[in-house]
């Protein structure tokens, strides 16, 4: 009981009850979006998502007590793990409207890619831990560089662009942390824009035709250009209160594309208003706020390292999801953590909220 008790008030108590506000909100709109299908198909969402959460909590719960440090230890085994499962998925991975990015196993198809995010978190924490007095090393910097470059290059095979860019955003924010020079990080974000026009030619048809669209809403309205516009119709039709739950036109009568999983967010918008919606982001301020807490709150570089890859993480999902929503950003594919239908996308988010947590109630403090 004293353990137990222990446990209790060292535990991030706001970033829990975050986390599972969020999923149940996330879990109620899931519903809004599908309940005229889920009369014969119910397994596939509600319930389906739910068995997801379940599994990320056990998951999650054994992490717990396992030290953070521990995951250091491991992080290199961890990475070829992830490199083989990547590439396992471009040999026999499943192939969804287009996209091979899943593998099956037991019933159950997960993404990889999802996994990898966790992973290189886990594996620069470990080498910039290691490497924080060479920041001024080009050495150190590339080999930072080469870390992502396979995992990227694999998913951005599957095509996965938005789990890609999500790598390099996780990257950046860790660099920062870890005290490389302001002018390097100038190096690199230059270095990047200009590779832009060359990334260009690697892209396949339908996401050129994402990013025209965005410099150009009424070139395709009908086509690649139609999702976003019946999204800020969703969004803007919502006004202060929204339009009830389960009451949304654009959901309900199917105008909106994609509103389980990526647009979900707009569900939020039409149903509950720009007030439901702010309640929202409010609680993942709360979740941000604990997670960068945590990460200055300790004096062990590994486990700073580890809370900011995995604040950035959410926060990189979450501007760019609610900005893709809204139509200040191209379409590029990335769930809302925890509100988004996606039993990887919700089991990785509940492992990287665990390990905030164990990072505050082991972090070393002197």
């Amino acid at each position: 009981m004293r353990a137990i008790r222990v446990f209790l008030r060292k535990i991030d108590k706001a970033l829990v009850i975050s986390t599972v506000l969020l999923f149940l909100i996330g879990l109620s709109f899931l519903y809004s979006t599908t309940y005229q299908r889920e009369l014969v198909f119910l397994e596939k969402y509600t319930i389906r998502q739910l068995a997801w959460f379940i599994v990320g909590l056990i998951l999650a719960g054994v992490l717990l007590k396992i030290n953070y440090i521990r995951f250091i230890d491991f992080s290199y085994p961890l990475y070829f793990l992830t490199i083989l499962m990547l590439l396992l998925v471009l040999l026999v991975g499943d192939i969804i409207l287009g996209a091979q990015r899943w593998l099956e196993v037991g019933g159950f198809a997960f993404q990889p890619s999802e996994f990898a995010k966790i992973v290189i978190i886990i594996v620069l924490a470990n080498y910039l831990g290691k490497n924080r007095l060479r920041m001024y090393s080009i050495k150190t910097i590339t080999f930072s560089f080469i870390l992502i470059s396979v995992p990227m290059f694999l998913i951005l095979k599957q095509p996965d662009l938005g789990t890609a860019i999500t790598l390099f955003a996780i990257l950046f924010s860790m660099l920062f942390v870890s005290g490389i020079k302001i002018k390097h990080l100038a190096a690199i974000t230059g270095i990047g824009i200009s590779a832009l026009p060359i990334l260009w030619h690697f892209l396949k048809p339908y996401q050129k035709s994402r990013l025209l669209v965005f410099l150009n809403p009424n070139l395709d309205p009908l086509g690649a250009g139609y999702t976003i516009r019946q999204s800020k119709i969703a969004v803007g039709s919502g006004m202060l209160l929204g339009k009830g739950w389960q009451s949304g036109t654009q959901n309900i009568l199917n105008f909106l594309p994609e509103r389980h999983t990526d647009f979900i967010f707009s569900v939020v918008g039409e149903e509950v208003g720009f007030i439901g919606a702010l309640c929202v982001l409010l609680l993942f301020f709360i979740i941000i706020k604990q997670g960068i807490k945590i990460a200055y709150s300790t004096n062990d570089i590994y486990g700073r390292l580890l809370a900011v890859g995995i604040v950035s993480m959410i926060i990189f999902h979450i501007f760019v999801n609610i900005s893709m929503t809204i139509g200040l950003m191209p379409v590029v594919g990335i769930p809302l953590p925890l509100i988004s239908y996606g039993g990887s996308s919700l089991v990785i988010t509940l492992i990287a909220i665990s390990i905030l947590l164990n990072i505050k109630i082991n972090r070393p403090i002197f």
